[in-house]
């Protein structure tokens, strides 16, 4: 019974469009769209993070405070991940998508006129409550209109899309805060979601599926469902441990930037440039998984994230950026396989594939949110060490995760 219940929940295409065939221009236009939506996205979602130690003295808190910013944003998505597939199954999930962008734009460009910090900080909230339906709705919507044999490249150039979009939120500072401070790259960034979500709604194809009443009983119930199933449960843990890891790190990193014996100042920013290096890994771990199975492959990238953390520890400019490149593609590329691995799974035991991927982005931006907040508090408590010794000791959990779920036997492609 609890498997078929499950099932209902899923919205199930109703044979009224064709699938979309890899190399067409119909998928290049769908997957190009959605992986703009995933760079618009993640850039609202980040933009601040280059830019803490501005933002805190722009309204006078400290830089323990200052993580807020961001932890705003993705404690607020918690409850929009809530709201998300139950929305999208009414109204339709390019309609949400795309209306999600847009308000999440209108409420980025109010932010960059926010008068006081908390202020600054409802609007952020705000904000993270409409940018949790594309990233939990995406990966469903693939599944539904791209034909199967397409879903693992799909999956992971979307993934790209949003990898280029936390690039975008991390380098864009460097210019356009020069121009007129956070401010300006708030309402620029914010223009950009509004714009890529009008074209997401106007120009992406409807998947075809029959609108469901909106239930209360499911915000919760419908997508925690997902987690008793052991092994969609690793994986959204695995998530949540490799998300606090990344962006514990990269939270903290411009302080100690700001700090002796760096004391590089607004230079800083040029430490991001190694962000980029990590987009064109979810397509490289895609064909990994597809050879060594997903644990494996997970696993590998656990390894990687513990190089990038000693990298990390090395009081070098050279190493700092040597480190969070490849932090950044062990992270990126880890996370497009557990993306895919967490739908395919509901997929294949009879779950809403649209809930277990709310499932998994609430673990994931739980894992952010706390890790968030608690890197900027321990580099001001207790420095660099204490903020990298959370990181190991999250990486080393992770991977016992993926050790574990290789033993299961669970991480077949």
């Amino acid at each position: 019974m609890e498997r078929m219940a499950a099932t209902v929940l899923d919205r199930t295409p109703t044979g009224s469009i064709a699938r979309v065939a890899a190399g067409t221009p119909s998928y290049r236009r769908l997957v190009g769209l959605l992986a703009a939506g995933g760079l618009a996205n993640f850039a609202v979602i980040y933009f601040p993070q280059p830019l803490l130690p501005a933002i805190a003295s722009s309204f006078g808190v400290d830089a323990g405070a200052s993580g807020l910013a961001i932890s705003a944003t993705t404690a607020a998505m918690l409850l929009g991940l809530l709201l998300s597939a139950p929305l999208s199954d009414r109204i339709g999930r390019v309609t949400a998508m795309g209306g999600s962008l847009v308000l999440a734009g209108i409420l980025s460009v109010a932010c960059g006129f926010a008068p006081t910090w908390e202020v600054f900080l409802a609007l952020r909230a705000a904000g993270g409550i409409a940018l949790a339906v594309l990233p939990a709705v995406a990966l469903a919507y693939l599944r539904d209109v791209v034909r199967t044999d397409a879903h693992g490249r799909a999956n992971a150039l979307y993934i790209s899309g949003t990898a280029l979009g936390g690039a975008v939120g991390r380098l864009a500072p460097l210019p356009l805060a020069a121009i007129g401070g956070w401010q300006v790259v708030s309402v620029v960034l914010g223009a950009l979601s509004v714009i890529i979500g009008v074209l997401v709604w106007w120009a992406l194809p409807r998947d075809g599926a029959v609108s469901m009443p909106l239930r209360i009983g499911d915000l919760l119930g419908g997508t925690l469902a997902s987690l008793r199933d052991p092994v969609i449960l690793a994986v959204c843990a695995a998530g949540a441990l490799a998300m606090a890891t990344f962006v514990g790190l990269y939270n903290a990193v411009p302080f100690r930037l700001d700090a002796p014996p760096f004391s590089l100042g607004a230079a800083e920013v040029f430490v991001y440039f190694a962000y980029p290096l990590g987009i064109l890994a979810p397509g490289l771990f895609h064909r990994m998984s597809r050879r060594l199975g997903r644990a494996l492959t997970s696993g590998l990238g656990a390894l990687a994230t513990l190089a990038a953390i000693a990298l990390l520890i090395v009081p070098n400019v050279v190493a700092v950026f040597a480190g969070l490149g490849l932090l950044t593609a062990a992270f990126l590329g880890t996370h497009s396989v557990l993306t895919g691995w967490v739908v395919a799974r509901a997929q294949t035991v009879g779950r809403s594939t649209s809930r277990a991927s709310s499932a998994y982005l609430l673990t994931y931006y739980l894992g952010s949110t706390l890790s968030g907040a608690a890197s900027t508090h321990l580099f001001a408590d207790a420095g660099w060490t204490a903020v990298i010794t959370l990181a190991t000791g999250l990486t080393a959990a992770c991977a016992v995760l993926f050790l574990a779920l290789s033993l299961r036997g669970s991480a077949r492609t």
